[in-house]
């Protein structure tokens, strides 16, 4: 295994559409072994392939559970909404709030190539999510909420929720 070098913001790779993987092979067992390592070198609870220059739909990840490595992750379905802050290794130094489902499933291929899916909420949802949007080049400030934005987000939830109480 390895320590990667992860790329930062301004590089434009972080802007591209990750590949498909279509084999699983040494190549990619051995990128995900080096992204785990690296996110544990730096303190991370998650990475994903164009972090470390690699444009392939892989990533790594660990909130507290153990490490996971899916391959080709795709969000199947999501409810809910929740907001919190994120950080991001490849957006050193800053944190920003960013809304995101309360709720996901995920179906993925494992370092074996079987099938899988796995549900999430809270920190693990979080983590899915912003990791999945790097493989499509999104980061995660693209969807920062200013905190002036982030309290009429709340008032505008809260009202729609008292709505929906009022009619059932």
């Amino acid at each position: 295994m390895a320590i990667r070098v992860i790329r930062t913001d301004e590089d434009p790779i972080l802007r591209k559409r990750s590949r498909e993987v279509k084999e699983i092979n040494d190549r990619i067992t051995t990128l995900l072994d080096d992204m785990l390592e690296t996110m544990y070198e730096a303190d991370g609870v998650g990475i994903a392939a164009p972090q470390v220059g690699i444009l392939r739909r892989a990533i790594a990840l660990d909130v507290g559970d153990g490490p996971m490595k899916l391959i080709n992750p795709e969000i199947i379905e999501q409810e809910g909404s929740e907001i919190d802050v994120e950080g991001c290794l490849s957006v050193p130094n800053f944190n920003g709030t960013v809304e995101r489902p309360a709720w996901v499933k995920v179906k993925y291929l494992d370092e074996t190539g079987e099938q899988k899916e796995v549900e999430a909420t809270g920190l693990f949802a979080r983590c899915l999510c912003h990791e999945i949007d790097h493989l499509d080049g999104i980061l995660f400030r693209d969807k920062y909420i200013d905190e002036i934005s982030r309290e009429d987000l709340i008032k505008a939830r809260e009202a729609n929720d008292d709505e929906k109480d009022t009619q059932q």
